[in-house]
């Protein structure tokens, strides 16, 4: 009798059985995603916590969700979720890169060696699932340079990397060399002779140009970054981060400054802060240093105040705000 009453209990109660499927929750991280790349971060996290709630196993909604807390600087978080994404998906590539970002901005914040060892492990995971992953393979020899010895910096294991890219994509390879002569060697000239090499090679994405720019920008050639952006525009005339380039050559040109100013400030209008793109912050102390090259000087530390606020570390600014203040006293 026992017997038979559990037989006919599993048979009409399947769910003893087998869980329902989880909810879709791609929809949601669509949703996430558009409010993600509008810079509107609060949203997407508040969107995605209910994707997670719906849905626990999702690793690519951990992942959004520890991206979008590492864009509003919430480190704990970010580091969180992303190591979410990763217990759920462990040989994903672009989980690992992100996840040891994560762990930079608090290793950063925290002042950690331990965590920083944590950030060359996973760009070295991250590097060992997917070779392709050049954006990867630039971090993990952006670390090998920027950090000291005891916390895993290396110049050849960044040198490593540089052959490494240049493998998988020439251009590519330029780039990555420059930075290394750059900062590894301190051998400038030779550091733009690969910069050269890119604009020369006319690639078809932006993204090499806007690099390049960078380079001219760091080493105080208006000329050179005005040829940069020009190779930019012709290849995506639209892209918004044309306007915050265009008033950096401005300001270090010392030429239409009122051009510049419009540039500036449309960049800060119309795009999201985001760590991926010239930070606002960076626009905020180029905008005081375009009003202090036209002695408007309470409009430029009112710039670097803002720029501060938003990024405190920004050493520049400081320097310059502090400046102005004292000569005003």
């Amino acid at each position: 009798m026992i017997l038979s009453l559990l037989c006919t209990s599993i048979f009409f109660a399947p769910s003893l059985l087998r869980a329902d499927p989880p909810p879709d929750a791609s929809a949601t991280i669509q949703t996430a995603q558009r409010q993600f790349n509008a810079g509107n971060y609060s949203a997407a996290i508040t969107t995605l916590q209910s994707a997670v709630t719906q849905n626990s196993s999702n690793a690519e909604a951990y992942y959004w969700l520890g991206r979008s807390y590492y864009e509003v600087n919430d480190y704990d978080n970010a580091v969180a979720q992303a190591e979410k994404s990763v217990a759920l998906d462990p040989k994903n590539s672009l989980y690992h890169q992100w996840l040891g970002r994560a762990y930079g901005g608090k290793a950063d914040r925290d002042r950690s060696f331990s965590l920083a060892k944590k950030v060359k492990s996973e760009f070295k995971e991250a590097v060992s699932l997917d070779g392709s992953n050049i954006e990867a393979r630039r971090d993990l020899e952006q670390y090998c340079l920027d950090a000291p010895w005891i916390a895993g910096g290396s110049k050849d294991e960044a040198l490593e990397q540089v052959n490494a890219i240049a493998a998988v994509d020439p251009i590519a390879g330029h780039l990555a060399r420059a930075d290394y002569d750059r900062k590894g060697l301190k051998k400038t000239e030779e550091a733009e002779s690969e910069v050269r090499a890119v604009l020369a090679a006319r690639p078809k994405s932006i993204e090499p140009y806007l690099e390049v720019a960078d380079f001219f920008r760091m080493e105080n050639k208006p000329s050179d970054l005005t040829d940069a952006i020009q190779a930019a525009t012709q290849a995506s005339p639209n892209d918004p981060r044309l306007a915050f380039y265009r008033g950096v050559a401005g300001v270090l040109s010392g030429t239409n400054l009122p051009g510049a100013e419009q540039d500036l400030k449309s960049y800060l209008a119309s795009t999201p802060d985001r760590s991926d793109w010239p930070a606002h912050a960076a626009a905020r102390e180029w905008l005081g240093r375009l009003y202090e090259a036209e002695g408007k000087r309470t409009q430029a530390a009112e710039q670097y105040r803002e720029s501060l606020q938003l990024e405190p570390k920004r050493k520049e600014a400081r320097e310059r705000l502090e400046k102005l203040e004292k000569s005003s006293r």
